[in-house]
């Protein structure tokens, strides 16, 4: 199975923007043979707690019909970030789509101190199958968790979809942990990062794959856009500028 981490620049608050964005992207992966493609935390809106409530969507908003087209289309799963309205609040959501199935959402299980002011916690882990491999969805905060991942690795998982909006700070503590869990537990770890100004801090780039020994195999630079590739049966790994 193909990977492909999207190294991208939201433009905050404007979800129509960044759905073109993406759709653009999702072809050119697709041009690349990528049989899934993983974008950053809150892709579709940009990392802004603060705008996060008013801007939070169902997860059948019908603006991301488009995600299944494509997914259908290109055989792909699709996992893009968003804000969602949960039972208790708005929630820090992941969307998949994937070829004839319904969407599904995951929501941060582990919140960051200063995400809860503004977000709820999701209660339930996410495992999905995708070309005969088990996947793990892990959002930022969370998948510096070593609980996280272990509970990931006991669903079967063996791929870690880390999505993620991180500073340098957090980048550097992401490439000590993710090498040790992908060794671990034998998953793949693909961390996708967006770069640009984001809440109160710059998004640090650097998005990257990690293989089940835990070799960093491929990763993007702290400031362009970029896709990120991994193939995990033949161990090809290349990156592709946005630019």
């Amino acid at each position: 199975m193909k990977l492909i981490a999207a190294q991208i620049l939201p433009v905050a608050g404007e979800v129509e923007k960044n759905i073109t964005r993406h759709i653009d992207v999702i072809h050119l992966a697709a041009s690349q043979g990528a049989q899934l493609v993983l974008f950053p935390e809150l892709s579709l809106t940009g990392y802004e707690p603060k705008l996060a409530e008013a801007l939070a969507v169902h997860p059948c908003d019908s603006r991301f019909d488009e995600f299944q087209k494509l997914s259908d289309q290109y055989g792909m799963l699709i996992a893009v970030g968003v804000p969602t309205k949960g039972t208790q609040g708005t929630e820090i959501s992941m969307i998949t789509f994937q070829p004839g199935l319904e969407r599904t959402r995951y929501s941060k299980q582990h919140l960051h101190a200063d995400e809860l002011p503004f977000f709820t916690a999701g209660t339930q882990q996410l495992v999905l199958s995708q070309a005969n491999f088990v996947l793990a969805p892990a959002i930022c905060y969370e998948s510096l968790q070593p609980i996280h991942a272990e509970q990931a690795a006991a669903s079967g998982a063996q791929v870690y979809l880390a999505s993620v909006a991180k500073s340098e700070r957090g980048i550097t503590s992401a490439y000590s942990h993710y090498p040790m869990i992908a060794k671990q537990h034998s998953m793949t770890v693909i961390m996708a990062n967006c770069i640009g100004a984001a809440d109160d801090f710059v998004a640090a780039g650097c998005s990257a794959i990690w293989n089940s020994d835990g070799e960093l195999v491929c990763s993007a630079d702290a400031s362009q856009e970029a896709l990120v590739a991994y193939d995990i049966q033949t161990g090809e790994a290349s990156i592709f500028s946005l630019v």
